[in-house]
């Protein structure tokens, strides 16, 4: 559906941002509440997002006020969560193309933009929406395709992935827990995606952290709290000499953050951990294998273009980032691993030599200006301006 871009008439008190889906979707939502704050600096805007992906959120002084809804609801309770939202905001946006990013933008916005995908069966999904645009889910970075929606507004785009922080009275605690490495300078591994067709090998994480040792850094790994995330990254860590600091399942994504902005380099997997070191500046290796990078490649904290950093196949580095991507002349298949499901192999991942990764590391540490040491970068935070929290319905 082809239509004209509309400015607002006047200037939104109220903007929702619907994002109900991954931390990794939310989190590149940021730089679209971003445009839309420097565009109208005195409207609140909100964020609706899935329970358990508000703390990519943390600290985020562009967002007022973040609703999480739960995942699964039944109809009684979705009818609810509609009901609260019911045309309290002057503008609702949608910028992920699926069923419960548009009805909740429909029900909360008076007036309505949103993804639609350019399929005959999603024309009359058209309808809840005043303004549209195609998604593309090809060639398109998702930062750059939520920012298409300030075209529609007729707004500057903002190219900043807005990383989760700390309030400064956290970080002090936060630094004790780095007296182990004694002021040396530090590397973090995030060793663990959230599907095993997009992990790197136990062998080639126990040789990195090796390697980093020997090249004086000290090793910190991170990781999530679910059950199989933190055996296997505990597993890892066990191969490690003391003094090597394992936090998995300790931290929240603003504490990781905070950490990984202190450390001279950062390695980690396709997920959501790897788009917020990209987003902080530290010179990041992402480890690529499946998955679209012209799509889904950490954004760069300096990247100030709608076009994507990123090639479809071949490592490449642009700003703070180096993408590595497994061999392979299927590669990048963007399926999930060789056997097609989550829990699948993926070849060009587990055959990814660790000379390949450090040479990475070697070329972002190389021309940085200087080497980091434990202190982490201040984010001045106004405490009024820390989004509130608002749960609609039980997860």
């Amino acid at each position: 559906m082809t239509q004209p871009d509309l400015p607002m008439e006047n200037a939104p008190r109220r903007v929702l941002l619907s994002c109900p889906q991954r931390i990794g979707d939310v989190l590149l939502a940021t730089p679209l509440a971003r445009a839309i704050k420097r565009a109208w600096p005195n409207a609140a805007v909100d964020m609706l997002v899935f329970a358990g992906t508000e703390g990519a959120l943390e600290g985020n002084a562009d967002i007022a006020n973040i609703i999480i809804v739960p995942r699964t609801a039944g109809a009684v309770e979705r009818f609810r969560e509609l009901k609260k939202l019911w045309r309290n905001y002057d503008l609702a946006l949608s910028p992920i193309a699926t069923d419960r990013a548009r009805l909740y933008c429909w029900a909360a916005g008076r007036r309505r933009f949103g993804m639609i995908l350019p399929l005959a069966k999603d024309r009359a999904k058209a309808l809840l929406l005043n303004q549209t645009v195609n998604f593309d889910d090809l060639d398109t970075h998702t930062v750059s395709m939520g920012l298409a929606l300030t075209q529609r507004l007729v707004i500057a785009p903002s190219y900043e992935v807005v990383p989760p922080c700390i309030a400064l009275e956290r970080r002090e605690s936060l630094l004790q827990r780095l007296h182990p490495f004694h002021g040396n300078a530090y590397a973090v591994l995030h060793v663990y995606p959230k599907f095993r067709y997009k992990m790197w090998t136990k062998a080639g994480w126990i040789a990195l952290a090796e390697s980093l040792r020997a090249r004086g850094f000290s090793v910190l790994f991170t990781g999530g709290p679910d059950d199989a995330e933190r055996a296997y990254v505990n597993e890892i860590a066990r191969a490690q000499p003391d003094g090597t600091l394992n936090l998995a399942g300790t931290l929240s994504l603003a504490e990781a953050a905070e950490l990984i902005r202190g450390a001279a380099v950062y390695v980690g997997p396709d997920t959501a951990v790897t788009h917020i070191a990209a987003a902080t500046g530290t010179p990041t290796v992402a480890l690529f294998g499946p998955s679209n990078p012209v799509k889904w490649g950490p954004w760069p904290s300096t990247w100030n273009s709608a076009a994507s950093p990123w090639p479809r196949a071949g490592s490449a580095r642009q700003g703070n980032v180096f993408l590595v991507q497994g061999a392979g002349n299927c590669v990048p298949c963007m399926l999930e691993g060789c056997e097609r499901h989550v829990e699948s192999r993926s070849d060009c991942l587990d055959t990814l030599a660790l000379g390949t990764v450090i040479a990475a590391v070697d070329a972002l540490l190389s021309s940085s200006a200087t080497q980091k040491t434990i202190m982490l970068k201040p984010v001045p935070i106004t405490p009024t301006l820390m989004p509130t929290t608002t749960r609609h319905g039980t997860d």
